[in-house]
């Protein structure tokens, strides 16, 4: 597939660098490439705009995610581990990209999961490497001095935890032997401590807010709303993108770089669209191979989690605010104001924990939220209730995105195969155990009803499984498909400077070149990376390293507390 293929269409427009999609990582790298004034940067993003309540309101957090005017509304096809069930899998179709319809919360990821991406071939990302990143993106509000930036565009906060549920969660984690710490995105993530969050005076800070919206003031950015269909080539090398405005087919060409930056849903499938992956994959729809590199869209991986929900004998939780004229008192105060329970996501308690001896750091997340719902805003428990979400951290089960068909403007085929390793059970189980153990502390004892889910009935090995293959969801955190490794490994599809392997011009910058899930959601991460890969893009020497060691329980080998 080369250029000259492409004369008949009409390029609308040029630019140094053209960066597909507006999301976490594609914003933060328009921002920061335009910085300096010297290069013209044109974005890509197929969705609209993000002005309204139902995005910029913390609260309202269900809302976006399950609008398929903001999200691209993919499904998983049937998951043979979970009944044949086909779960969802948001990804932003907006201005800010999944940062405009995420939970907000925010989370680094723990110091060694970065390490374990520098041993497993991204040189250059270890801990000590992405730690600069991490701060030169923040402007934290709170949290550990010397670990958190302070400058940066993304403000990071903290809800007001005025639910006495918040404080009981976090005293309970102490009761059960667990720590407990001030910080989990500073030198200590273990332990029970407050929940952060992307919001700012009371609204959603998305990338869209932080990085993408300041930097369109500057003459040498600028945004095109348009499907990018594949991307252009002249040999191996990549001189465009094809796009579709209405049924008109036009190309973009980009006079130094093309920046993938569609999500680890989108980015595989338009590499294999436009000739780049497994070449059996792309044999089999007819298209033609320009590089064979088996890892597009392998090494899939996401979080899963459960609820586990509690009914509250006293009236303090958000079910007394779930009826129209409490959500329409909630939705003024916070449209005059930018006040109230409209201004945070209710996400204001969280826990990292190790699941048992000789795990070295946290694999277990709680997000404590004082009402028993789910997270789409359906089903509400017909009761006071509080809930933990809980889930295991890594897995070790992989899924794929392969393709549909050729057409660029059909959604890809989704198998995570969620499940598939039996060490997911016995984690999960332990998980629910877990978060009955931390529910049954003292600090509960004002606050505590009946179990509602799983169901006090609920105990045996086989009736937890029963109950996790019918109801654990997708955390929302799709990443890996687009492997970032030492470029002689086969599996590797970005080389450390998040070049693509086998092609020139050509980068990705997003989740998809993460080799390992981190710990915890991946905004932040996300961010951080693209930050970081600007830096590369640019050709600037990178920050200085860290000295900063992160804190490891000393007792790791020996307790799981």
């Amino acid at each position: 597939m080369t250029g000259g293929a492409y004369t008949q269409m009409p390029e609308v427009q040029a630019a140094d660098y053209v960066i597909i999609g507006s999301g976490s990582a594609g914003s933060v790298v328009a921002s920061r490439l335009s910085e300096n004034g010297k290069h013209s940067v044109l974005v890509l993003e197929y969705g609209g705009s993000d002005i309204g309540p139902f995005i910029q309101m913390p609260a309202a957090l269900s809302y976006p995610m399950n609008m398929r005017r903001y999200s691209w509304g993919f499904n998983t096809e049937p998951e043979p581990h979970l009944n044949g069930r086909s779960l969802a899998t948001p990804r932003g179709m907006v201005i800010g990209g999944s940062s405009s319809i995420n939970g907000m919360v925010y989370v680094r990821g723990h110091a060694r999961d970065f390490d374990h991406w520098a041993n497993e071939g991204a040189k250059g990302w270890s801990y000590a490497d992405v730690l600069p990143y991490f701060k030169r993106a923040e402007n934290a509000h709170g949290g550990e001095a010397g670990w958190r930036g302070n400058n940066g565009p993304m403000h990071i906060t903290r809800g007001p935890r005025t639910n006495p549920l918040f404080k009981a969660f976090i005293d309970a984690g102490a009761e059960a032997g667990f720590e407990v710490t001030d910080d989990y995105n500073g030198s200590k993530q273990e332990g029970f401590g407050a929940m952060e969050q992307t919001v700012w005076k009371g609204r959603r800070w998305s990338v869209a807010n932080a990085y993408l919206k300041p930097a369109l003031k500057r003459e040498n950015l600028a945004i095109m709303r348009c499907l990018a269909r594949r991307i252009l080539f002249d040999g191996k090398r990549a001189i465009g993108v094809e796009i579709q405005r209405g049924d008109r087919i036009e190309k973009v060409r980009a006079n130094k770089e093309v920046i993938l930056a569609a999500s680890s849903i989108n980015s595989p499938k338009l590499l294999m669209v436009s000739g780049i992956g497994p070449k059996a994959e792309l044999q089999k729809h007819g298209i033609e191979v320009l590089a064979d590199r088996p890892g597009v869209g392998q090494n899939l991986q996401d979080h899963l989690e459960l609820y586990v929900q509690q009914k509250c004998i006293q009236p303090i939780t958000l079910y007394s605010k779930l009826n129209l004229f409490s959500k329409a008192m909630i939705g003024a105060e916070w449209l005059f104001f930018k006040t109230g329970l409209g201004a945070s996501n209710q996400f204001e308690s969280a826990g990292f924990v190790r699941s048992k001896a000789g795990v070295e750091y946290p694999d277990i997340q709680f997000h404590f939220l004082p009402v028993a719902m789910r997270y789409d805003g359906k089903v509400a428990a017909k009761s006071h209730g509080f809930q933990a979400h809980v889930g295991p951290m890594r897995s070790k089960s992989r899924g794929m995105i392969t393709l549909n068909s050729a057409d660029p403007r059909e959604a890809p085929k989704i198998q995570f195969n969620y499940m598939s390793d039996p060490q997911d059970w016995r984690d999960f189980r332990h998980c629910i155990r877990l978060t009955r153990e931390i529910f049954a502390q003292k600090a509960f004892d004002p606050f505590r009803g009946d179990e509602i889910s799983p169901g006090v009935n609920v105990r045996s090995d086989a009736a937890l499984d029963a109950f996790i293959a019918e109801h654990v969801e997708s955390a929302y955190h799709p990443c890996g498909t687009l492997k970032m490794g030492d470029a002689s490994n086969i599996n590797s599809v970005v080389d450390p400077e998040c070049k693509v392997i086998g092609v020139e011009n050509l980068r990705v910058v997003d989740t998809s070149i993460f080799p390992q899930i981190t710990n915890g959601n991946l905004n932040g991460p996300a961010i951080m990376v693209a930050e970081k890969a600007s830096d590369h893009i640019l050709g600037k020497e990178p920050l200085p390293k860290s000295n900063q060691q992160a804190w490891i329980n000393p007792n790791w080998q020996t307790s799981d507390r």
